[in-house]
């Protein structure tokens, strides 16, 4: 029996467990990924800690959801994928398909959807099986640098896509992390003038040469300060905190967008009064779709974007975990196999 390496769930916050497991076998309508690489996610860390539970734990429990590699074996009834072929699993493992939101094309929101690393097992091991259907045709370059992509830079696009943003506008990014700086990017190749956020000088300075046009260090007097002549079409937040929400509010002109990207447990002082005079829109964005990772992977392709990772070992994952959470984490992490 074929055996791979895994980190398995070892109990709420504590550290993953290094075993050996039998290599799974993909079934119907299903392919087995053999993994270069899995970044790791800060989602990852909400479902370690379970602050984010599933009605049904995977089996075996393995985290992450930002895996590269290539189809090592094909189930039945599977078209379109070869052995060999250069692939990824990305959050959603698949959905309903039925509901109408699948059928609107807003899949990421299926109530029915499930995930690796959440309701399926994950990427933290050095075989995952995929959905065929969903499943995602990864381009040529190196598996850890490729790995966020499968997540952190879906959810930066599908933020854009949700903010609507068009060539011209102003477009007001805060957290400038791998998320962050994936949809300065992205924003800045949409003709937007891009003003990034954080309280790193270091990341403000790496998104100014990534295309931000201008750069506000996050202080307490930051939403007092704010350039009128910044003043955003759209607003999007990826610093997993409240903290930046005063900011944000006083970043977006009258009718602008404003969208939560980053997972915030905590409320924020919303008020009627604001809303009805500035005719804000304030909503929020999941992830992102199958047709969203292609038109990424389509981007990335013909122009590589840029996310500093650090390159760790599975035995690694655990520190990653704790880093991410501690906010010591200075780049994504990328798992190398």
């Amino acid at each position: 029996m074929a055996l791979m390496r895994a980190a398995v769930m070892n109990g709420f916050g504590q550290p993953l467990r290094l075993v050996d497991l039998p290599v799974p076998a993909p079934g119907a309508g299903e392919i087995l990924i053999r993994l270069e690489a899995s970044g790791v996610c800060h989602s990852d860390v909400h479902i370690w800690k379970g602050e984010t539970q599933a009605s049904v734990a995977p089996d075996p429990f393995i985290l992450g959801h930002e895996g590269v590699g290539e189809v090592a074996a094909i189930g039945a009834g599977v078209e379109g994928w070869v052995i060999g072929q250069r692939a990824g699993a990305a959050w959603l493992h698949d959905t309903c398909g039925t509901c109408d939101l699948c059928l609107a094309g807003e899949e990421s929101f299926c109530a029915a959807q499930r995930a690796h690393g959440f309701n399926v097992p994950g990427t933290f091991a050095e075989y995952v099986v995929a959905k065929a259907a969903f499943a995602v045709k990864v381009p040529a370059g190196d598996g850890a640098a490729l790995a966020p992509l499968m997540c952190a830079g879906l959810t930066a696009y599908g933020a854009i896509e949700r903010a609507k943003l068009v060539h011209g506008e102003t477009c007001a990014i805060f957290g400038c992390g791998g998320l962050g700086l994936f949809a300065v990017q992205l924003a800045a190749r949409r003709g937007a003038r891009v003003v990034a956020v954080d309280n790193d000088p270091a990341k403000l300075e790496l998104a100014r040469r990534l295309g931000a046009s201008a750069t506000e260090l996050a202080t307490a007097t930051l939403p007092d300060t704010w350039p009128q002549v910044l003043r955003a079409h759209a607003t999007i937040n990826f610093a997993p905190t409240t903290r930046t929400w005063p900011a944000m509010q006083a970043a977006t002109r009258p009718l602008g967008r404003i969208i939560a990207a980053a997972m915030v447990a905590e409320p924020v002082p919303l008020s009627h009064e604001w809303l009805t005079w500035t005719g804000i829109t304030l909503t929020g964005t999941s992830v992102g779709t199958r047709a969203q990772m292609a038109e990424l992977m389509h981007l990335h392709q013909e122009s590589p974007l840029e996310s500093p990772v650090e390159v760790i070992r599975l035995q690694d994952a655990s520190e990653a975990l704790l880093a991410l959470d501690q906010g010591r984490a200075k780049m994504r992490y990328s798992i190398a196999f």
